[in-house]
């Protein structure tokens, strides 16, 4: 019985039944890691055990300045996706709201963000130099297009209803702009930050190709000229888990903002 409830259509589950499931989800594989790097199956050149990582993240962070490292990584990738929601944001409005802005921009927004961020690194390289500024702008281009897309979509799923209703009251464009489209739209929009944030970090290791001495990424890619296949793997789930707990945080702040959304009816 507990099982066939477990697989009722969006039903559902204790916090209990849910962390547990969690824990598992992330213990199988790391289990399976355990299992094949121990086996011997693969050299330990190519598949360090967990063990062995462990120990260098301890090695890294008491004598090679891992949290430095941390430390610019965030910030490259904090100011990246900030600049990137501070045009993109009301950008979207304004495409989701009026057809001509839509028709303008659009089309050429679908278009660029085909485009791969890593393609832009020599002309970053060229028009903003090899300072942090490269290394944001690639970030920045790698989530400005999808953001700006993506808030579109979210205004357009604003009721048709509401914004009537609002012109039936007496209500101003910027009024309507303001008090209804952007706050109904709010709730999706902050996901859409939270997912593109998710994407801004995985660009990370592009935008330290660019002449950069420190960070993460940049740390990665010195491991893989020396084969330090464990500090690779110290560096992966290190974005991995700063990843994990930045989405954490904007869920927090979603139930926080918006906790009639997770109201059980």
């Amino acid at each position: 019985m507990q099982l066939a409830r477990w697989w009722v259509i969006r039903g559902a589950l204790s916090s209990r039944e849910y962390w547990a499931l969690a824990g598992l989800g992330m213990l199988l594989p790391l289990l399976a890691w355990l299992f094949v790097s121990g086996a011997g199956w693969v050299p330990k050149t190519f598949l360090p055990t967990p063990l062995e990582v462990l120990q260098r993240a301890r090695e890294w962070l008491m004598e090679d300045e891992l949290l430095t490292h941390m430390w610019i990584s965030m910030y490259r990738v904090t100011a990246g996706f900030l600049l990137s929601a501070l045009l993109a944001i009301p950008l979207g409005l304004w495409i989701g709201s009026f057809r001509p802005v839509q028709a303008l921009f659009e089309p050429l927004t679908d278009f660029v963000r085909y485009m791969p961020a890593v393609a832009f690194v020599p002309l970053v390289m060229i028009w903003v130099g090899i300072e942090e500024s490269a290394k944001i702008a690639i970030i920045f281009i790698g989530t400005f297009f999808q953001m700006v897309l993506m808030v579109a979509e979210d205004v357009r799923r604003v009721p048709m209803a509401q914004i009537e209703a609002a012109q039936t009251m007496g209500a101003t464009r910027g009024e309507i702009m303001q008090l209804v489209i952007f706050q109904s739209a709010k709730p999706a929009i902050l996901d859409t930050l939270r997912v593109t944030m998710g994407w801004a970090w995985t660009y990370l290791v592009v935008a330290e190709l660019v002449a950069a001495n420190s960070g993460i990424g940049y740390s990665i890619l010195k491991a893989q000229r020396f084969l330090q296949t464990d500090k690779i793997f110290v560096g992966i789930m290190l974005i991995g888990l700063i990843g994990l707990l930045t989405d954490q945080l904007f869920r927090w702040v979603h139930r926080q903002r918006f906790p009639w959304l997770y109201r059980k009816s």
